[in-house]
């Protein structure tokens, strides 16, 4: 989608839905990697 397009087509709507879902998953992931990570880390530091 150009320069002035209607942001109400099915296109576009379908584009700004996917975006979002992307961002969201991103976002989970993100969370569970932070989540994990210390639990990894505590084991190595009681060796």
């Amino acid at each position: 989608m150009g320069r002035g397009d209607n942001r109400k087509t099915w296109k576009m709507r379908r584009k700004t839905r996917q975006a979002k879902l992307k961002r969201r998953t991103a976002k989970r992931i993100e969370a569970a990697k932070a989540a994990k990570k210390p639990a990894a880390e505590k084991p190595k530091k009681a060796k």
